[in-house]
């Protein structure tokens, strides 16, 4: 190596950052010892910035172009050194070159799940996740608040400053939304927005700014799994958030879908006939409580094929009277199930089976019975239906019919 190559080795004529990376954030020139000369060239292409630091103070920056450094264009650094006449030596300096793009896809979630109070199912742990486009959007800032010292920033290295953050800055979203977490997970493309704002806030004192923030809310699965059963049952909003907000009730139905799970289980063997047999007594005990007066009138002796509920009477076929055709018995007026065609009918007021008897579908063999008797009796034989039968009884003093020959 010649003199003059050695000369020229020890200053640095071109000053330029040729990244061809997208996650460096910032890079310093490798001056090593070697000193800036008068005149050298500084080149900074677009996207990034360049910012002089003379003995840890920052000095001039420079944005997108090419330059030629001289005192006219240096008048911090000729401050901080002293050139009142401008400068004919080289000089020494530290260049930080600053990438002031987008970095994408910065992905983030919450480490901790964030407890939001909902009006259904009063409290409830969401998390969240997503990703991030960030960019440096104040270099000085940058440079004292996070590169320090350091020759080259990536994003690898700001990444768990910048989760962190953000993960606070969606817990302060959830709590000055004021919404539960039914009504979050809804409008979370929505409140994405709003989760950049309290993001930007919290990163600008770090010299970041924040393009965008995507957001995915997650619910838990136990909430996940009863708002299905809601929604796959028909259930009105109202009345599932009642059955949530009461224990008794939500125990209740995770019960009963405990037990229908035990029952569909092929292998669950005996226990699973035995839940399919409780189901059924469950079952028939909410049915029966449906059905005003049940199957059948409560004590009274078995007689026909039984009886149907219709139109408001217990009855099976024969004499059924729909509701609304007739106005219902007076209250405390004695009523009677009859025997019709082997079929019991009822029960009826005593103007109807009056009816009855006037069209000879009652006799006084025919059987009735009502409540507090301890069976089916001939009508003829009941103190309330003999009146029906006959005509009125003879005057005092009145012989009998004669008899007739024979």
């Amino acid at each position: 190596m010649g003199l003059m190559d050695k000369i020229r080795g020890e200053f640095v004529d071109i000053i330029e950052w040729l990244d061809d990376t997208n996650t460096t954030l910032a890079w310093r020139f490798p001056r090593y010892d070697n000193e800036i000369k008068n005149g050298a060239e500084l080149i900074v292409r677009e996207g990034q910035q360049a910012v002089f630091v003379y003995r840890g103070q920052l000095a001039d920056h420079y944005g997108p172009g090419h330059y030629t450094l001289t005192t006219e264009n240096m008048p911090i650094m000729s401050t901080l050194q002293g050139w009142k006449h401008g400068f004919d030596s080289p000089f020494r300096s530290e260049v930080y070159f600053i990438n002031t793009r987008p970095v994408t896809e910065l992905r983030w979630g919450t480490p901790q799940p964030v407890t939001v109070r909902d009006p259904d199912f009063r409290m409830v742990q969401v998390r969240a996740n997503g990703a991030t486009t960030v960019r440096v959007l104040d270099p000085a800032v940058f440079l004292r608040q996070v590169i320090g010292t350091e020759s080259v920033v990536d994003m690898e290295q700001i990444t768990d400053l910048l989760r962190r953050n953000i993960a606070l800055a969606f817990s302060d979203m959830v709590l000055a939304s004021g919404l539960g977490a039914i009504d979050l997970q809804g409008r979370q493309v929505e409140l994405s927005d709003k989760l950049r704002e309290f993001v930007a806030e919290r990163v600008s004192s770090f010299g970041l700014g924040v393009d965008a923030v995507t957001m995915t809310i997650s619910l838990p699965e136990e909430i996940q799994q009863a708002m299905t059963r809601g929604v796959a049952r028909g259930v009105e909003a109202s009345g599932f958030a009642d059955n949530v907000r009461d224990p008794n009730r939500y125990q209740q139905v995770q019960a009963a879908d405990a037990m229908l799970a035990a029952a569909q289980n092929p292998g669950s063997g005996a226990v699973g006939a035995a839940m399919q047999a409780g189901i059924g007594v469950a079952l028939g005990g909410q049915l029966a409580g449906t059905v005003q007066g049940g199957f059948a009138p409560q004590g009274a002796p078995a007689q026909g094929s039984g009886y149907q509920q219709q139109g408001g009477y217990q009855q099976q076929g024969y004499g059924q009277h729909p509701q609304g055709q007739q106005p219902p018995p007076l209250p405390g007026q004695q009523q009677f199930h009859v025997d019709l065609d082997g079929q019991a009918a009822g029960p009826f007021p005593l103007d109807e089976l009056r009816q009855f008897v006037s069209s000879g579908r009652l006799t006084p063999q025919t059987n009735v019975w009502t409540n507090g008797m301890q069976a089916w009796t001939p009508a003829g034989q009941v103190p309330a239906l003999q009146s029906l039968f006959g005509g009125p009884p003879p005057l005092p003093g009145t012989p009998p019919p004669p008899r007739p020959a024979g």
